[in-house]
């Protein structure tokens, strides 16, 4: 693969976490309350005195009321009950202030007499019943009262916040496992395709859970713990979620990273009160995803991790004992999830906790077949498309990845605006999947003809080295951060490799390098990434396989490395070979290495006419497919190295995946 350079890739977001609210935030809600109290009182004052006189007004006694009449000064009267209001004729002072109205109060007694008199003097008389309706009553108290009805509802609902808030910083230790019942939509075996072993192992744990008694009445103990190993993507957690569905009872689902917290203890309060409440659910089942998070090795941290007081290890111990206390006619079992069983501590994995490990590995031709049956069932699929050939075309896909393929395909026939999926929409998916996104054409005819000689390289060597999977397609084509690729359809499922085929794949790796040395005499940073895939094969060779002669059929891959979760480096664990060994395993990688590249040289020399014939018609039409690049390399006399190309006479399929893109 010619490899582009300069290219950088934008790290991807975490997922977003809730964080508890902040000290500033809460003195921030508390004032914004009293503002609005303080603004809802004001408001509310103001509005009482716009429904009474803003005039001002003084209290008489009766006597100077009387007085006032004498002088004329009282120019209307209205009298409500024993109350009586009205306006003077001229300002009334007193005390140093003017008044034009007043108010007083009447004997009862007098009204009968006063009446005519205020009459006779010239005041307007007004006389009012004193008897207010009930509901206007009930009014005026409710408006009276409103003010205290608001304060105490602000006061009342903040310190609820408040109360939550407490929660959410002293409720560290409940457990935040989501609870999926039996009434919610559930999976079940008949939603899992591709893992037929792992799905036959798990079928007792749903027997169990459904007849319990069957097995306690001959004293069996079911396993109290199943750990699900396999490499992400392949259906884990979908098998868990599975064994709830047929069970029909409670599953609680939780990754093992949301048990570890920067308070110390909280991890173990967490688990804790994820096994009270799965035992009062009983019969239960406890998913806990990603255990590694939670259950590597004690005291694999070296001298500045780990210990005994450590979060982690106090989750871990705290988990072991929880998986001790179950009674054995406890209906609860507890399923786990890890691609990296290599890491997890030994207590964990005795009998008696994690009495079964169920491996889940990726799905071969007929599961991949079934799983894209299920992924495809709600799509409308065209007349063209062949789930078999789909199925062949990924080998080593797990279902993550052929559930993501389906949907590609649907958007991509979405964005054609088509109404069915066709076979050139799964093309265009496996192909944006596998490769990256379509880019602009090299413009540069110097740099197209350097990535048309060196993918050109890669195919004939393929061509001509025997037992190496066939050239489908060749493209100088800018794809994701490569300029140019060579595509390869495997034959048959491979899982286990000959020596001859791994040292054939170097020699097609370093094909693109060797053809820059053999055509322009020179060499371009185009083969990065080759001449890294080659080094590693180089590398399990000697160190994992035993595959060199120069150290025999020695182990020297370390503990931590494993076919499922990779090579785990432990900077305190010793080396377990010398130095001496060291440098011999360099050597052996070395001369592998120079061994293929010799090999591809020597093939492209004695096949140059190919060579030119196969990168003129990239550089003309910018892609071959393999019927095209066969002819090609006949034409020109191409002779394989050792014998025929492994079935070169196979005809092309339906799709084609770049299993090793070179």
């Amino acid at each position: 693969m010619m490899q582009q350079r300069n290219r950088t890739t934008a790290p991807r977001p975490d997922g977003q976490q809730q964080t508890p609210p902040s000290p500033r935030m809460s003195a921030r809600r508390w004032i914004t309350l009293i503002g609005l109290v303080i603004l809802f009182n004001f408001v509310f004052y103001y509005l009482q005195l716009g429904t009474t006189s803003t005039t001002p007004q003084t209290t008489l006694s009766y006597s100077a009321f009387v007085t006032q009449v004498q002088r004329h000064n009282i120019k209307n009267a209205t009298i409500s009950g024993t109350d009586a209001s009205g306006n003077f004729r001229k300002p009334y002072k007193t005390g140093g202030k003017s008044y034009t109205r007043y108010t007083t109060t009447i004997v009862s007694d007098v009204i009968s007499t006063l009446v005519p008199y205020l009459q006779k003097e010239g005041v307007d008389v007004t006389l009012q019943n004193n008897t207010t309706p009930i509901w206007l009553s009930l009014l005026g108290l409710l408006l009276q009262a409103l003010p205290l009805l608001f304060l105490f509802g602000l006061f009342y609902f903040g310190a609820r916040s408040t109360m939550q808030q407490q929660q959410g910083i002293f409720g560290f230790g409940q457990s935040r496992a989501k609870l999926y019942t039996e009434e919610r939509p559930t999976t079940t075996f008949a939603d899992v395709a591709g893992v037929d072993a792992a799905k036959a192992e798990l079928r007792e744990i749903v027997d169990f859970l459904r007849e319990p008694e069957k097995y306690h009445r001959l004293g069996a103990r079911i396993p109290k713990g199943v750990l699900l190993v396999g490499p992400p993507g392949t259906g884990k957690t979908l098998l868990a979620r599975a064994i709830a569905g047929e069970a029909r009872v409670a599953f609680f689902s939780i990754s093992a990273t949301e048990f570890v917290e920067m308070f110390v203890g909280v991890g173990a309060s967490r688990v804790r009160d994820l096994f009270d409440r799965a035992r009062a659910a009983s019969p239960s089942i406890i998913f806990v995803d990603e255990l590694d998070a939670i259950g590597g090795s004690r005291g694999r941290r070296g001298p500045v991790g780990g210990g005994g007081n450590d979060e982690r290890e106090q989750t871990l111990n705290q988990l072991l004992v929880s998986m001790d206390g179950f009674e054995p006619t406890e209906a609860v079992i507890v399923l786990a999830a890890t691609n990296r069983p290599d890491v997890l501590d030994p207590a964990l994995l005795r009998p008696g906790r994690f009495d079964r490990q169920v491996t889940v590995d990726p799905p071969d031709r007929a599961g991949r077949e079934a799983i894209l049956a299920i992924h495809t069932r709600d799509i409308p699929l065209g007349p063209d498309v062949d789930l078999a050939a789909i199925a062949r075309a990924t080998p080593g896909m797990s279902g993550a990845d052929l559930a993501n393929l389906a949907n590609e395909a649907a958007l991509a026939a979405a964005r054609k605006g088509e109404t069915r999926v066709t076979r050139a929409n799964f093309d265009e998916a496996l192909d944006r999947i596998t490769l990256g996104l379509e880019g602009a054409p090299l413009m540069n005819e110097d740099e197209r003809r350097t990535v048309a000689y060196h993918e050109a390289g890669h195919a004939m060597v393929a061509y001509l080295m025997p037992g190496v999977d066939p050239v489908n397609r060749i493209t100088i084509t800018p794809r994701g951060r490569s300029l140019g690729v060579t595509q390869f359809l495997p034959t048959d499922e491979r899982r286990n490799y000959r020596r001859d085929y791994l040292l054939s794949r170097m020699a097609v790796g370093l094909g693109g390098r060797a053809s820059e040395e053999v055509v322009f005499d020179d060499i371009t940073s185009g083969a990065q990434n080759d001449l890294q895939q080659v080094t590693n094969i180089a590398r399990t060779m000697v160190t994992q396989l035993g595959m060199a002669d120069e150290l025999g059929p020695v182990y020297l891959g370390g503990a931590g490395d494993d076919a499922l979760g990779g090579s785990s480096y432990n900077p305190w664990e010793p080396k377990e070979y010398s130095d001496e060994t060291a440098h011999r395993i360099d050597a052996a990688v070395a001369r592998l290495v120079d061994e293929a590249h010799r090999q591809a040289l020597e093939g492209l020399r004695a096949n140059r006419p190919a060579l030119d014939a196969v990168a003129e018609a990239l550089v003309h039409d910018e892609s071959l497919d393999r019927d095209r690049f066969v002819a090609i390399a006949r034409a020109n006399g191409a002779q394989p190295l050792g014998g025929s190309p492994a079935r070169e006479d196979t005809a092309p399929q339906q799709m084609a995946t770049p299993v090793t893109p070179a």
